[in-house]
């Protein structure tokens, strides 16, 4: 995706997935209201499509100064919420200094193409597992959701995990007993 896109998230999203413009706001609209349902707002109307490459990049390098959480948020709500343009390096910017990173090591990393490799690692893996949108979560590294669901599908899928990773012991009954202090084999009565 280019940098500057003269067309909406509408458009976008009719002409990637063979809808209508209407069909693709009917769709969006859903999301919204999960979104607000959560907590959050959603400015899809105005949110300003771009490359998100430069803001992978800059949240690997708040990651390296131990403000990757804040940084990616940060972006995110930029992003959804007050529709600047991530995708320019001003605006990156001024974000990164606002999470407390340094103004001249963020525009030197930006003019640069330092953290690329590691974002294309990122992609790489992410290839590796399938994901094709997000939101995507993976759970140890086996098990998959994908797409904006409802919690309670949230939910049920990670009961179902936990269910299916709980340890059962078998015959437990007369064999060793194992603590930070070391391991003990009991005395079997005959």
């Amino acid at each position: 995706m280019e940098r500057d896109i003269e067309y909406n998230i509408y458009e976008g999203l009719a002409k990637k997935y063979g809808m209508s413009v209407a069909q693709a706001k009917a769709s969006t609209a859903n999301m919204v209201q999960m979104a607000r349902e959560a907590g959050l707002e959603y400015n899809m109307d105005t949110l300003i499509l771009t490359n998100t490459f430069d803001a992978h990049r800059l949240a690997m390098f708040a990651k390296k100064h131990g403000l990757m959480a804040e940084m990616t948020e940060r972006i995110l709500h930029a992003y959804f919420t007050e529709s600047k343009h991530i995708g320019d390096h001003g605006t990156l910017t001024e974000l990164a200094v606002e999470v407390g990173l340094n103004r001249g090591a963020v525009e030197e990393m930006l003019a640069s193409d330092e953290m690329a490799d590691e974002v294309r690692a990122d992609e790489r893996t992410g290839q590796q597992y399938g994901i094709t949108g997000v939101p995507f979560f993976l759970i140890n590294k086996k098990y998959a959701i994908t797409g904006a669901q409802p919690t309670d599908v949230i939910v049920q899928s990670l009961k179902k995990v936990i269910a299916e990773n709980q340890i059962t012991v078998l015959n437990n009954d007369d064999g060793m007993i194992c603590d930070d202090d070391g391991c003990e084999i009991p005395n079997k009565k005959n």
